[in-house]
């Protein structure tokens, strides 16, 4: 089951996807409930308009960001150019997600409410016996969910343009707008395109890790991983296996540095890799991976191959004047785990509504303090979490015996609530002292025998 296609070079950090057709989701009526105002009494009044923002990007982090300024009175323009916007991307979203962004269900292939993590030995540990009969682990695909996030957008009065956005103009004066400028893809002007420009008061960079609009307002690089993904169509009787289960598969064989994984989808499954330090070497670490999971995936075909990369923490710079960045543009991405769609939306809506608040749902000018509101509750949110995983990944992912010391504490009762209750509501879990105690101890054991594992293994190699 050789991949059918070569991976593409990056440009930048960017590789182009094929095209693809994508079913329209249309969204249901939600009730809004207005956001508390809190605008500043001197900041200067729009005159003849409402406050006009661009979103650049239309993934979670986009679609989220745009629906929340419309409804809050923000003329708002939403500019994509892949509106297929298929990624290399798990597809998992914690439970909180769904009630939080009011997702249909019908946009959720599969509901998980059991996973494997497979260690390098092909040990298997059983992870979510603590889940509570209705909690479960979203599975999506990302072109259903980012077509929905844009219609529900475009259904709340923003504007979504099919575009590529190329540069702006910064303002000339402290209340001066901005001029955006790209190319328009009506399917009026051919293949390509049409140069536009727009101007605008504010502008929310979503555009992914790629981020043309982070380059304009020199945020700095960081360093990404490349994710490699195939999506697979196997026999029924291997899909009934998958129907409520996935897999996470750690190793060196299948990345030196993140996690093989196998999630489900609609009608086949996602089955990939990713790695910071050894690029070069995905499709290596992606073959393994299949040959990890190959007897409940045999027979299978695959249907697409995509890679894309995906940072691997926040930019230096996520602000500068009435510019900010969020999702994967601003680097919102979990080490460890990898996970960044819910973190996408979140910072999307939570910098809107900082755009909502300060401009008094847009009948005044914002200005840089009105948009740090976003990012000094962003940070006192999510910064411990980010933190604990960057600390875990240090710990257990720079060896397989490491690795098989991270599998065999998974096994614990005590290790998987705390986990999936942090995981499905996005709140560090409180934990119980004697259980923390207890999982210390047995944290440091499970360490030592990693060692003595290594030690033992460095003789034979001798």
């Amino acid at each position: 089951m050789a991949a059918s296609i070569a991976l593409k070079t990056f440009t930048g950090l960017r590789q182009s996807s094929p095209e693809t057709t994508v079913q329209s989701h249309r969204p249901t009526t939600l009730s809004y409930r207005p956001l508390r105002i809190s605008a500043g009494k001197f900041s200067p009044k729009v005159t003849g308009r409402n406050l006009r923002v661009a979103v650049i990007g239309g993934g979670p982090a986009g679609g989220a960001a745009a629906e929340t300024l419309a409804k809050g009175g923000i003329e708002t323009f939403l500019i994509e150019r892949k509106m297929d916007n298929c990624k290399p991307c798990g597809g998992a979203i914690p439970l909180c997600m769904v009630g939080e962004f009011d997702l249909p269900l019908d946009i959720i292939d599969r509901r998980v409410t059991k996973m494997k993590m497979i260690s390098p030995s092909n040990v298997a540990v059983d992870i979510g016996r603590t889940l509570k009969p209705h909690e479960y682990i979203g599975m999506v695909r990302r072109e259903i969910l980012d077509d929905y996030l844009r219609t529900r957008a475009s259904d709340s009065g923003a504007k979504v343009i099919n575009g590529l956005f190329l540069k702006m103009d910064k303002p000339v004066a402290k209340t001066a707008p901005y001029v955006i400028h790209y190319t328009s893809y009506d399917g009026k002007s051919g293949v390509a395109g049409k140069r536009e420009s727009l101007e605008v008061d504010a502008i929310i960079g979503a555009d992914g890790a790629n981020s043309r609009v982070a380059k304009q307002i020199g945020a700095g690089d960081y360093e990404y991983a490349i994710a490699f993904q195939e999506r697979i169509k196997i026999p029924d009787d291997k899909m009934t296996y998958y129907e409520d289960l996935a897999e996470m598969y750690v190793g060196d064989d299948v990345s030196p540095d993140f996690y093989g994984w196998v999630f489900p989808k609609c009608d086949h499954v996602a089955v990939g890799t990713g790695t910071v330090t050894h690029k070069g070497d995905i499709k290596k670490f992606q073959l393994a991976t299949r040959l990890r999971a190959k007897d409940k995936i045999l027979g299978g075909k695959i249907i697409r191959v995509e890679a894309h990369p995906i940072p691997e923490h926040p930019r230096p710079k996520r602000l500068s004047d009435r510019v900010a960045l969020v999702g994967d543009a601003a680097g919102y991405v979990t080490k460890c785990s990898g996970e960044g769609i819910y973190f996408a939306a979140k910072s999307g809506r939570m910098c809107a509504e900082a755009i909502v608040e300060g401009s008094e749902n847009g009948k005044r000018m914002v200005d840089e303090a009105d948009l740090r509101k976003y990012l000094e509750k962003w940070d006192k949110a999510y910064w411990p979490t980010y933190k604990v995983l960057d600390i875990l990944q240090k710990v257990f992912y720079r060896s397989n015996p490491a690795r098989e010391a991270f599998v065999e504490m998974c096994a614990d009762e005590y290790v998987q609530k705390m986990t999936f209750d942090s995981y499905l509501y996005k709140k560090v879990a409180p934990g119980n002292p004697l259980e923390d105690i207890k999982l210390a101890v047995n944290t440091i054991g499970s360490l030592v025998r990693a060692n003595a594992l290594r030690r033992e293994m460095d003789k034979i190699s001798v």
